[in-house]
């Protein structure tokens, strides 16, 4: 199966990591410097030119990639088979 995480972006849900909100997660520095690390390495990936909302981590070929979603990780969350984690 695949998740639709804006614009024309799909990925595999099997190389889903987890989906997290950034306001509630970007107020720890792990977080952010996570997350800069991501940038500087080249795998954070923005699907949109609006304000990001939620972020996805997934593993693919054995790295880790972060896509910025403008769609809430609860939509987000929605649109997996992944809502009977909750």
């Amino acid at each position: 199966m695949y998740l639709h995480i804006g614009q024309n972006v799909v990925v595999s849900e099997s190389s889903v990591i987890g989906i997290f909100d950034l306001d509630n997660t970007t107020s720890s520095h792990i977080t952010k410097r996570f997350l800069s690390q991501a940038e500087k390495a080249g795998n954070l990936i923005s699907v949109s030119d609006e304000l990001p909302k939620s972020f996805v981590l997934c593993s693919e070929n054995g790295e880790n990639c972060v896509y910025l979603s403008q769609l809430s990780s609860q939509t987000l969350l929605k649109r997996t088979e992944m809502s009977s984690w909750l």
